[in-house]
């Protein structure tokens, strides 16, 4: 089983990647989360097309903001991994630190600092959740036994004349050719001629 880190797209790649699974994710999470809640807002007899409507209206936007923090991700992810020449967790955790950092620069330093903080725990607990769960499974999987038997050893000339009970009386019309070629002997079956291949062209 690979890690998180082996499992994914190569670095350009990735950006665009988790772009649309961020998106996608986002879309169907906030389409389910505004249906129910349209449902609950909206007045009797009118709740199918209420939580429609609030649908429509808010679940591209929930989209939207997955796609820009999985892309912002991404790319910090990738500047970690070109910057380090080697990719493991700690790319992940100073990603989320740098994106939940940038997205709330807007509010004022503090804000900021304390986003990126956020973001680094939060991607701390899922990196050590992410490794705790690779070595508990690792752990259940057995390695399987190979054991290899050993060839058997070669009969003496005799003993494989003597395998069948009659010798070659009921050979069924094949013949031995007895061949020596440096010193051992060499048994070569011929049977029958074949039958002739048929021709399949077109005359």
């Amino acid at each position: 089983m690979g890690t998180p880190e082996t499992s994914r797209e190569p670095c350009p790649d990735r950006i665009l990647d988790d772009i649309g699974g961020a998106f996608g994710m986002g879309a169907v999470g906030g389409s389910a989360f505004h249906f129910l809640k349209g449902l609950y807002n909206s007045p009797k007899g009118d709740r199918i097309i209420g939580a429609s409507q609030a649908v429509r209206l808010n679940s591209p936007r929930v989209g939207g903001s997955f796609a820009v923090w999985g892309g912002l991700f991404s790319t910090f992810d990738c500047t970690m991994v070109y910057a380090r020449q080697k990719e493991d967790p700690w790319n992940s955790i100073v990603a989320g630190a740098a994106t939940g950092g940038f997205l709330s620069m807007r509010q004022g330093l503090g804000a900021s600092a304390r986003a990126a903080a956020l973001g680094g725990v939060l991607l701390a607990l899922i990196e050590g959740a992410g490794i705790m769960l690779n070595k508990f499974l690792s752990a259940q999987q057995p390695m399987p036994v190979i054991m290899e038997e050993p060839p058997p050893p070669p009969l003496p000339d005799s003993a494989a004349a003597g395998q069948s009970l009659f010798g070659g009386w009921f050979s069924g019309g094949k013949k031995e050719e007895t061949g020596t070629s440096g010193g051992g002997e060499t048994k070569i079956l011929e049977s029958f001629d074949a039958p002739p291949v048929p021709n399949f062209e077109y005359k």
